[in-house]
């Protein structure tokens, strides 16, 4: 049963994107924000889609705590679900940071490269990061939000990964607050995965933390620490294991 509602919802992506593409293609002369939402109704369909076909459903917490100010969001990566539920969520247009071989899918990639994202490539280090700056600056000006996954990758079910410190060099280096996320997709859309699982996913958002008084290093220590600790809240199955190897 699993395998044939995965099926289904496979078909119905596919057959979306192909139509939201095109439809993206001829927003083109539209002004940004107007070419924004069209393309987010397809984020839209496909949250919707996982929802009725495979029972992926969702809730978020502490939305409150986005202010109306540019910031950076700093999110846990565990899925594909969370880039394309956030996308449209969010009261702001989101500009991600993200590998350049993306916009080189058909169809999806280069609908994706109608946007202001920011395509880098991560082998080249040092100009990677200053195109970030770069176009990080102006998105924000524009009132933009910049996403970033600090993790880099997405990360198994109760796992952590490194956290690189880009987002929160950033955020200090243009005084911008990060606003920290923490959730589970990866228990319903595992990475990698074609079988989508039913259940329900938590999208927790902290209070944005100021990166004022503060270098790269100890921010990202402040934002690695928040959303860790949420996640044994939202997912305290997923972390069991720690507790018993701590009491033994």
């Amino acid at each position: 049963m699993l395998f044939l509602r995965s099926l289904v919802f496979a078909i119905g992506m596919v057959l979306a994107t192909t139509v939201w593409a095109f439809v993206c293609f001829l927003a083109l002369p539209l002004p940004y924000r107007t070419r924004y939402y069209i393309t987010s109704r397809w984020n839209v369909f496909i949250v919707w889609l996982a929802k009725v076909v495979c029972g992926i459903r969702y809730r978020v917490v502490g939305y409150e705590n986005l202010p109306d100010q540019p910031v950076i969001l700093l999110s846990k990566h565990q899925s594909a679900w969370e880039t394309i539920f956030l996308f449209y969520i969010m009261p702001r247009p989101l500009v991600y940071v993200l590998k350049k071989e993306l916009m080189y899918i058909p169809l999806f990639g280069w609908a994706l490269a109608l946007l202001r994202m920011i395509p880098i490539d991560r082998s080249n280090g040092k100009d990677a990061f200053a195109q970030v700056a770069k176009f990080g600056r102006m998105r924000l000006a524009d009132g933009q939000w910049i996403i970033m996954f600090p993790e880099g990758t997405r990360t198994p079910v109760g796992s952590q990964g490194r956290y690189k410190g880009g987002g929160a060099r950033l955020a200090v280096e243009t005084n911008t607050p990060v606003v920290p996320i923490a959730l589970n997709a990866g228990e319903c859309w595992p990475r990698n995965s074609f079988i989508k699982k039913p259940g329900l996913i938590t999208v927790s958002i902290g209070t944005p933390i100021s990166p004022e008084g503060m270098n790269a290093v100890d921010l990202m220590a402040q934002v690695e620490n928040w959303i860790e600790s949420e996640m044994r809240v939202i997912s305290p199955h997923a972390y069991a294991g720690e507790q018993r190897r701590a009491t033994d």
